[in-house]
């Protein structure tokens, strides 16, 4: 009779036997050369494994994260704004309100201001990040047991509990080099549409202004201007519109509900990255955690969740660009280029889809930030600025994915009230007090029941 190596098929301890991590963790029982199998096994693993981790509560270690964020600010020259760069920040937003002042019924946001370095943006965003990311990383870290039968779980519960950490710290890496990238990337604290520093608090990181301002052949101070107007426009917007921030944040923890990761269809993709692996080499395991192994396909309620934020996104991007657009009509001759160049910029699918697509399978592009512009300009046209920001006043009143198809329809039989001269206003004022019943032009005289009347009765 012919007994297999430890944690082998045949090895009536193996806790993996008849899934995909039977090749992989029978492989590692004999490239570790230990005897036997079973408890001794897994504890060889675990020791193994510990060395690539650190003890960390929840899914990542944002520890790691926030380290190799800031690591990877570093390696670019990364210098702490001056006082000279904070009060011209302070001065720009400012102005900035001064206009906006005139656009829009919403006051300002603005509570305080900052010019912030790259790193301090990494340190600023990471509660907001935090939210954003962890609901999906839980489901992906807790991904691998699915495929483990239900009555072998407990056996294999030390090895799926090392697992989940090393998945968990394979992600954390993958979190602080993104958000690293990010920070060298993004210019204020709204830049991407979403909420993610301190309620009020505007700031522009200074080392990216001034290299998005370079080759623009605009000047730097209107450059700064400009980004102003688009951080205090997003920071009225999040402040009288209570509802949005759980709106947009809501629709990514949604994403993160509806993941779900078939245990067939997740054993057949493992089986298949599995083989060929060298278990002796924990740089290849590493390999593999990176791969996309526990990727799952969208379910329907994550499309449904996906195209809410997308539109959600497309909308506050295209609101800010249309009251900011009203602001500098008259006043700002840079701002058409400085307006195409950020449209540009975040249609190109920029540094937040990029990081939240490897991140968690989200993307932040407003696609049709121009159709939402449109449709909130047409609007503002019709009925005035006062009915376009009364939209926000409630998520059932925003505009919809076929509304952004066709975006001067939106509330087309909308019209701005009609303007009256004295006489025409005392008219309607008398046709009011009067009520229905009398034609128009009709007087009390020709009331068939006055005395003066044609028939004489």
């Amino acid at each position: 009779m012919t007994t297999e190596g430890p944690g082998g098929p045949e090895d009536p301890d193996n806790p993996f036997k008849g899934t995909p991590f039977e090749q992989l963790f029978g492989a590692l029982g004999g490239a570790f050369g230990g005897p036997g199998g079973g408890a001794s096994f897994l504890n060889q693993i675990q020791s193994q494994i510990q060395a690539m981790m650190q003890p960390h509560e929840g899914a990542l270690n944002w520890n790691v994260a926030s380290d190799l964020a800031r690591k990877t600010v570093a390696q670019e020259p990364d210098p702490t704004p001056s006082g000279r760069d904070a009060g011209r920040v302070a001065d720009a937003l400012q102005l900035a309100d001064h206009w906006l002042d005139a656009t829009t019924e919403f006051s300002s946001g603005v509570t305080s201001t900052a010019a912030w370095s790259r790193a301090d943006w990494v340190v600023e965003t990471q509660p907001v990040w935090q939210v954003l990311v962890e609901p999906v990383a839980e489901k992906s870290v807790g991904g691998a047991g699915s495929v483990v039968p239900e009555e072998m779980k407990a056996i294999a519960g030390p090895m799926l509990g090392i697992l989940g950490q090393a998945v968990g710290a394979m992600l954390a890496n993958q979190v602080g080099q993104a958000l690293g990238g990010l920070a060298g990337e993004v210019l204020s604290a709204s830049d991407i549409g979403l909420p993610l520093g301190a309620p009020g608090k505007a700031a522009l990181v200074m080392s990216n202004v001034r290299a998005f301002a370079e080759g623009l052949g605009v000047g730097e101070d209107d450059v700064v201007l400009y980004l102003a107007l688009r951080e205090a426009a997003h920071q009225r917007l999040f402040a009288h519109v209570p509802w949005l921030r759980e709106h947009l944040i809501g629709a990514v923890t949604d994403y993160a509900r509806g993941l779900e990761l078939n245990a067939s269809e997740l054993q057949e993709r493992m089986q298949e990255q599995l083989r060929g692996i060298d278990p002796s080499n924990l740089e290849s395991m590493q390999e593999l955690l990176e791969s996309g192994m526990f990727e799952a396909p969208k379910t329907p309620a994550q499309e449904a969740a996906l195209s809410r934020l997308e539109i959600a996104l497309a909308l506050v991007e295209g609101w800010v660009d249309e009251v900011v657009g009203q602001a500098t009509a008259e006043r700002m001759p840079t701002a058409a280029k400085l307006r195409e160049a950020v449209r540009r910029r975040r249609a190109a699918g920029g540094p937040a889809e990029q990081t939240f697509s490897a991140l968690v399978g989200l993307e932040l592009r407003p696609r049709r930030l121009r159709d939402a512009s449109t449709l909130w300009g047409g609007l503002r046209t019709r009925s005035g600025a006062e009915a376009r920001d009364g939209v926000w006043m409630h998520p059932d009143l925003l505009p919809t994915a076929a509304d952004l198809d066709d975006p001067l329809s939106f509330r087309a039989d909308a019209a701005a009230p009609q303007e009256l001269s004295d006489e025409d206003f005392d008219a309607e004022l008398r046709r009011l007090l009067d009520g229905p019943g009398k034609d128009e032009g009709e007087s009390d005289t020709d009331s068939p029941d006055s005395p003066e009347s044609p028939d004489g009765e």
